[in-house]
């Protein structure tokens, strides 16, 4: 019966506690489990760095947050609400709430959440998840390995969820030359304040929102910031008030001299190259032989991104997508799995939804949209959200919503990352 259902969730983060409370809702046994000592996933600062600076090593001693001191949101808390709770941060500049709060403020949003729906006795603190493999003979029960305190054991669940994040694990750039060249390299992963750039020349790949972020960071101790585009058409430029930060289009190659050469020509000797340049999805406990698998940032086949037709409902994701409303979609998909495996709904047949992963992969294909974005919503993220309230009898995402996001993109658009959070006035939207 649904009721005698026990449901694994994996990690603490904003789609495990959201997806913990949805579950237990619906009258599901949920146990939560998460490595390290305090809920939050990625929102729990650790000034911690790896010991590999790039994050390539399989031996390191992984950190799991990729926060930076200084950071603050890139969504506006009126986005980073749940439908039925609301992100109001304390903290006012001058009087007026702030808009984009720091990751602390985050961080105390989850705790609180957490309180207030009972989820934190859910969690298993200190307890990694190291192995997830079908019971033999039984192929719709899991066995969950667990690690604490170097003691294994293992549990039998009906249902896994996985909710482990994706800010872990770098990507970096292939740059010609890197191999033979002389300077330090890091990744943003294990960034976490700008002192260690006192007085260098860096170099920081991807204009992203890290990417900008860091660079203004650093740029006000660095001797020299310069910003390498995605773009082969962006000429030299000072970034914003800084007399050392400077934006140049993509990097052609580099040498063993130090030199950092760019598309356009341009050049500089570089102390330091520092890689915005994402993160990989990453699943090493998960055992499904090949059926779930990760290829070039695709991870598939996943029905509506969710579910693995093969092995579905009691294998499911939250959190893959991106671009898009996240807290608000974590919990859409979130209801969705909950009234699925609570049998309120009911998801196509196997065949069917392998038809419909093979369908967007080719819609993706003929829209010249490379594999490695096949989890980016954007532009269709209301329409995908859309789609999962309809699944749960949810009303669409309200009009407000819609502005407020849309009115994002919009000063994005023409200001950039550097000052969008400055410029943005959500006081004059029309409500």
């Amino acid at each position: 019966m649904a009721e005698s259902r026990k449901v694994a969730v994996i990690g603490a983060g904003v789609a495990g506690l959201v997806t913990a409370r949805e579950l237990q809702r619906s009258g599901l046994k949920v146990t939560v489990f998460e490595k390290s000592a305090q809920l939050g996933g990625t929102w729990a600062y650790n000034p911690k760095i790896e010991t590999d600076p790039l994050g390539l090593d399989p031996n390191r001693e992984t950190i799991h947050s990729s926060l930076y001191k200084s950071l603050r949101t890139n969504l506006p808390r009126q986005l980073m609400s749940f439908s039925d709770y609301n992100f109001n941060t304390n903290i006012a500049e001058n009087g007026k709430l702030i808009n984009f709060p720091r990751h602390e403020e985050v961080l105390k949003f989850l705790n609180e959440f957490a309180k207030d729906f009972g989820i934190t006795e859910l969690i298993r603190f200190n307890t990694e998840v190291v192995r997830v493999r079908r019971v033999e003979y039984e192929e719709d029960r899991w066995v969950v390995e667990l690690k604490t305190d170097e003691l294994i054991s293992e549990e039998v669940f009906d249902s896994v969820v996985v909710c482990n994040g994706h800010y872990t694990i770098p990507k970096v750039a292939n740059i010609p030359g890197i191999n033979n060249w002389p300077g330090k390299q890091i990744h943003s992963h294990n960034y976490r304040v700008p002192k260690p750039f006192k007085d260098q020349i860096v170099v920081v790949i991807g204009d992203g929102p890290s990417g900008v972020d860091i660079s203004r960071d650093i740029a006000t101790v660095a001797k020299q910031v310069h910003l390498s585009t995605r773009s082969s058409e962006t000429e030299v430029s000072k970034l914003d008030n800084f007399a050392n930060l400077w934006n140049h289009s993509k990097i052609d190659h580099v040498d063993e001299s130090g030199e950092v050469i760019f598309l356009d020509g341009s050049s500089v000797h570089a102390d330091i190259i520092l890689h915005c340049t994402g993160y990989k999805y990453d699943f090493p406990f998960l055992e499904t032989n090949g059926i779930v698998s990760v290829d070039d940032n695709r991870v598939g086949p996943l029905y509506k991104h969710v579910f693995p037709p093969k092995l579905s409902p009691s294998v499911s994701f939250v959190g893959i997508p991106y671009h898009t409303i996240i807290f608000l979609m974590f919990e859409l998909q979130a209801k969705w799995i909950a009234q699925v495996l609570s049998g309120k709904v009911l998801l196509p047949s196997e065949e069917e939804m392998l038809a419909d992963v093979e369908d967007h992969n080719m819609h993706l294909e003929v829209a010249s949209i490379p594999k490695h974005h096949t989890h980016r919503l954007h532009p269709r993220e209301i329409e995908y959200m859309d789609w999962l309230a309809a699944q749960v009898g949810m009303p669409p995402v309200g009009a407000g919503l819609k502005e407020i996001y849309w009115s994002l993109y919009k000063v994005i658009g023409e200001v950039g990352f550097s000052s969008y959070r400055d410029l943005w006035d959500f006081e004059n939207l029309s409500q």
